[in-house]
C-alpha cells in the first residue's frame, strides 16, 4: 500500500517437502534480470490482451476457498473485502507469526485502517444483516455467517485453497549484487515454495509483485499464475479495495491464462465495474505498479525541489502548488510540499525501476529515477537542519516534540518513516529531550525503527527520547514543536472533519465501531444493514484498549499547546497543515516551502 504499498510481512513456515533438491534451480533468493519475468522471452501472442470476453467454463460459483498469504498490510484488508462481497467463499489469511495472527483474532488489529475494523468484525465475526426492502422481498433479519480466517496452518490452508493469494513481503536487497535496488526475493522464494509443494493442480496463484516459476517444483502439474498488483493508499485501502480506479490483471497469453484471468474478473466483478478491470500481459502488469509509484513519487519530489526555492526567494510553495494544480492537464494531486514521501512502496519502486534499467544497460534513465529520492532525501536534512539553525546551532538543552511519527496520516505503519532522518539530525545535536506523539503507532514500533539513530546517542543515554500517549504531555515545555505526519488532529481547526471514532469506507459512515470492545454496532453498505457483534472486553491491564479509548481523534488545542511551550516557542510545520494564524497564539511559525518568521 504507500502511499501505494505491496507490504505485507507474513511468510509461511518452513517447506515440509521431502525431495529438497528439487527446489535447488527454483530458489534465486534475489531477483536478477535472468530470474525476473521482466526480462523472460515472450511466448506466443505476448499482446495487450484488453477486455477478453470468454465463454467462462469456470465461474466464480466454483470457488469455494481462498487462500491470502500475508497477513500485513495488502493482506489482510484484501482478504477481508474478498470475503464481504463474497459470502459463500470461505477466505484464510495464512502467516507464520502466531502473534499477528493472535491480534487479527483480536478486538486489536495488527494493521490500522479506517473502517477496516468494522469489515472485519463482520467477516470474521458474522452479523445481523437486513437488505433494504427495494432489494429485498422480506426486510427479515438473517444471519451472515462468519467466512473470513486467520491461520498459521501452511499445508492445509493452501491444499484446499481454489484461489491463492501472494502478498508477502518483497523488499529491497540490501547486500551483494544490486544492493538498494534489487528486490530481495528470500520472504517471496519460501512463501512460493510452500504453494508449490501443497497447492492443488488447477490452483491459481495470483501475485501482488515479482513471479517465479512453479514447473521447477511441481513438473507435470498445471498452475496459472496471474500478476495482480494493488493500488493501495495506506490510510484509505479499504476504499481503495471497495472502490477502485481499476483492478489490474495480468496473465500468460495461452488459453488457459486468458481463463485464469477471466475467473479472477469474474471474482472482481461482484462489485467493481467491468470498465474497471483491464486484463494486460504480466510483463505490463508488473510494471504498471512500479510505473504508477514512480510518477506519483516524482511529483511529490518535484514540487519539493521548488519549495527550497521557495524559502530561498519568499514565494510561497502552497500559491505555486495551487496555480499549477488549476492547469488540467496537471491537476492537484500530489503537488503538496512537506517532508517527501515514506512508507516502503515508493522507495523500493523506484529503486526497481533503476535496477531493470541498469539491467537493460539503460543508466541514464536509471539516474532519472534515482535522483527523485535524492530530492526526497534531501527535503527532509533541509528540515531538519532548518530547525538547528533556528536555534543558532545549538540544540544542547532545549527539549524538542515531534507530532506525528507514521509516514502519512490514519495508518500505524512506522517503516520509512519520515521522522527518522529528522530525529537523526537532531539527535546529533545533543538536545535535552524529544518527546514524540502519534495517534496510532506503537511505541515498540517507533523504537524499533528509531534503534540505529538512538545508539548514536553520546554516552548511551537513551531516555533522551520518550514516546507519549498524550499531545499535550509530549509538547509541555517544549522549546520547539515540529509536524511530521499530516494528521487531521494536528490541523488548526477545533474539530477534524470526522467525528471522533467514525471513519468512512466507500462513503459510508461507520459509527462507533473504533471503540474495541464496543457493543453491537449498524453498518449499511451496499443496500445491506450489518448489525456486528459485540466484542468480549480484554483484561484491564490491556496496552491495546488504553490506546485506542485516548481521545486521539480529537483535534489538537493550538492555544494550549502555546500555554505549555518555553521560549522562543517554535512550531516546524513539515506536513502544511497549519499556517500564520498560529503566531496570534505568541508561538513562532515555520514551514517547508515559504520564508517563515524571523527571529
Amino acid at each position: 500500500m504507500t502511499s501505494i504499498m505491496d507490504i505485507s510481512t507474513g511468510l509461511v513456515s518452513e517447506t515440509t517437502s521431502s525431495s529438497p533438491s528439487s527446489t535447488t534451480s527454483y530458489l534465486t533468493n534475489l531477483t536478477t534480470p535472468g530470474a525476473s519475468p521482466l526480462f523472460r522471452p515472450a511466448q506466443g501472442d505476448d499482446t495487450k490482451l484488453g477486455h477478453v470476453q470468454l465463454s467462462d467454463s469456470r465461474r466464480t460459483e466454483s470457488i469455494r476457498n481462498i487462500c491470502v498469504v500475508g497477513a500485513g498490510y495488502v493482506g489482510g484488508p484484501t482478504a477481508a473485502v474478498l470475503a464481504l462481497h463474497h459470502p459463500a467463499i470461505t477466505v484464510e489469511v495464512l502467516d507464520k507469526d502466531p502473534s499477528r495472527i493472535q491480534r487479527w483474532e483480536s478486538p486489536h488489529l495488527p494493521v490500522h485502517e479506517p473502517g477496516l475494523d468494522t469489515v472485519v468484525r463482520i467477516v470474521r465475526d458474522g452479523a445481523e444483516m437486513t437488505e433494504e426492502p427495494i432489494l429485498s422481498l422480506s426486510s427479515m433479519p438473517t444471519k451472515r455467517r462468519q467466512n473470513l480466517f486467520f491461520t498459521c496452518e501452511s499445508a492445509k490452508s493452501i491444499a484446499r485453497a481454489d484461489i491463492i493469494l501472494m502478498a508477502v513481503n518483497t523488499p529491497t536487497k540490501m547486500f551483494g549484487i544490486g544492493a538498494g535496488c534489487a528486490t530481495n526475493m528470500t520472504v517471496f522464494d519460501g512463501a512460493m515454495r510452500e504453494v508449490a509443494v501443497h497447492a492443488k493442480p488447477g490452483a491459481i496463484i495470483v501475485e501482488k509483485s515479482t513471479v517465479p516459476g512453479l514447473s521447477t517444483l511441481r513438473p507435470g502439474v498445471p498452475f496459472e499464475v496471474l500478476s495482480n498488483p494493488e493500488f493501495l493508499a495506506e490510510g484509505s485501502a479499504v476504499k481503495n479495495l471497495t472502490t477502485p480506479d481499476r483492478i489490474l490483471i495480468g496473465s500468460a497469453p495461452t488459453p488457459s491464462g486468458r481463463q485464469a484471468a477471466q475467473t479472477l474478473t469474474n471474482l472482481y466483478a461482484a462489485w467493481v465495474p467491468r470498465d474497471r478491470i483491464l486484463e494486460t500481459n504480466a510483463w505490463s502488469s508488473e510494471l504498471a505498479k512500479l510505473v504508477a509509484n514512480a510518477m506519483l513519487a516524482q511529483r511529490i519530489s518535484s514540487i519539493n525541489a521548488i519549495s527550497a526555492i521557495c524559502e530561498k526567494t519568499g514565494a510561497d510553495v502552497n500559491e505555486i502548488s495551487d496555480a499549477i494544480g488549476r492547469d488540467v492537464r496537471i491537476g492537484p494531486q500530489f503537488l503538496k510540499a512537506g517532508l517527501g514521501w515514506g512508507g516502503s512502496c515508493f522507495r523500493k519502486d523506484i529503486a526497481s525501476i533503476c535496477w531493470i534499467c541498469e539491467s537493460l544497460g539503460l543508466s541514464e534513465e536509471a539516474h532519472y529515477w534515482q535522483q527523485i529520492t535524492v530530492i526526497n532525501e534531501r527535503q527532509r536534512q533541509r528540515f531538519a537542519r532548518r530547525v538547528i539553525d533556528r536555534f543558532d546551532g545549538n540544540l544542547v538543552g532545549r527539549k524538542l516534540a515531534i507530532l506525528g511519527f507514521a509516514f502519512k496520516k490514519n495508518t500505524g505503519d512506522t517503516r520509512e518513516s519520515l521522522a527518522v532522518d529528522v530525529i537523526r539530525i537532531l539527535l546529533e545535536e545533543r538536545p535535552a529531550e524529544i518527546t514524540i506523539f502519534d495517534p496510532y503507532c506503537r511505541e515498540e514500533d517507533i523504537l524499533r525503527e528509531l534503534e540505529p539513530a538512538i545508539a548514536q546517542v553520546p554516552h548511551g543515554d537513551r531516555s533522551i527520547v520518550k514516546i507519549h500517549s498524550d499531545p499535550y504531555l509530549a509538547c509541555s515545555h517544549a522549546h520547539a514543536v515540529l509536524v511530521v505526519t499530516d494528521c487531521d488532529q494536528f490541523r488548526m481547526s477545533k474539530r477534524s472533519s470526522m467525528r471522533p471514532g467514525s471513519d468512512s469506507v466507500g462513503g459510508c459512515d461507520i459509527a462507533g465501531t473504533s471503540t474495541a470492545y464496543a457493543g453491537a454496532r449498524t453498518w449499511t453498505h451496499a443496500g445491506v444493514s450489518y448489525q456486528l457483534a459485540p466484542q468480549a472486553k480484554c483484561a484491564g491491564d490491556c496496552r491495546d484498549c488504553h490506546m485506542i479509548l485516548a481521545p486521539q481523534s480529537e483535534a489538537i488545542e493550538w492555544p494550549r499547546i502555546a500555554y505549555s511551550m518555553e521560549e522562543p516557542k517554535w512550531v516546524f510545520d513539515g506536513r502544511g497543515v497549519l499556517d500564520a494564524e498560529l503566531e496570534k497564539f505568541g508561538l513562532r511559525f515555520d514551514a517547508v516551502g515559504r520564508a517563515g518568521q524571523q527571529q
